[in-house]
């Protein structure tokens, strides 16, 4: 039995329309997951006006379908750049060096899965040659900022017992900065390879891109004794898709076009609390960061 998701932004969430969507539906009673902001009610079936309907709300809400065992995943899986941070931290380390709109034009197309990952994470990263090893640490401290919601939905799973991990197609000088702060129990990306503290324009190989995210599902899953079904899984680009495709949940954060198209789960009006939303948490359940 289908479960149906409606999450807006805080506030934002009309009750009628739960309520007009359960009636047309034939649904259960309306559970409010969070006032105003986040609701779900089972149905018998998704109805033949499903995709519809959805597309009519989508500036309403998100609306989504998910099913009613097996929701509290035992494992994050989580993308870095433009996920649990606001960021793509190769566009400002690229700004930083002076090439910031030709960098970010390429990450654009490449996250929007129009370039081969790796060629343009090679490409991308060629332009930073000669930059001082210091940036780093100043993008860290006066770029990057958190999404809203990663910490809260990091600290409610590991305090029921999920595990924590992040992979990026970013570098390990900037997810161990973000890993630590928000909680992850793991993370792996890439790792820029640095000589006399100043950027070689090169990437430790082999680069981690879409088929190492998968990787990073089976291995850790694996290790952990838990089925992939156990995991949820959360991205925006392009490269997020194999991995989102194989976990029980898989959501398309805030994501590219062509990622939206591809994914059953999408998340465009709430923030990384949505994805607890998703798994039947309501917000009185929330833990504190």
């Amino acid at each position: 039995m289908p479960i149906i998701s409606l999450i807006a932004a805080p506030g934002a969430l009309d009750p009628a329309l739960a309520e007009n969507l359960r009636n047309a539906w034939g649904g259960g009673a309306v559970q409010w997951l969070s006032p105003d902001e986040a609701a779900e009610f089972p149905v018998a079936a998704l109805p033949d006006t499903w995709d519809d309907t959805r597309a009519a709300l989508a500036d309403q809400a998100d609306v989504n379908a998910l099913p009613d065992a097996g929701r509290r995943k035992k494992m994050l899986l989580a993308d870095m750049d433009s996920t649990m941070i606001q960021q793509e931290c190769i566009d400002e380390l690229a700004d930083e060096a002076g090439f910031g709109a030709r960098v970010k034009a390429i990450t654009a197309r490449a996250m929007n899965g129009e370039l081969d990952f790796e060629g343009a994470l090679t490409e991308r990263v060629a332009l930073l040659k000669g930059l001082p090893e210091a940036v780093i640490a100043r993008v860290l401290d006066t770029r990057i900022t958190p999404m809203p919601g990663g910490a809260t939905l990091i600290a409610t799973m590991k305090a029921h017992g999920a595990h924590c991990a992040l992979v990026s197609g970013g570098f390990t000088a900037f997810t161990t900065r973000v890993a630590a702060d928000l909680g992850f129990d793991e993370h792996r990306a890439n790792t820029l390879e640095i000589a006399d503290a100043v950027l070689t324009g090169t990437v430790t190989p082999p680069i981690l891109g879409r088929e190492a995210k998968i990787e990073a599902l089976e291995q850790i899953s694996a290790r952990l004794g838990i089925a992939e079904a156990d995991v949820i899984a959360v991205g925006d680009g392009a490269n997020d898709l194999g991995m989102l495709g194989r976990a029980g949940l898989g959501v398309a954060l805030h994501a590219k076009p062509s990622v939206q198209a591809q994914c059953d789960l999408r998340v465009n009006h709430g923030d990384l609390t949505a994805l607890l939303y998703l798994q039947g948490y309501a917000r009185d359940d929330f833990g504190a960061p």
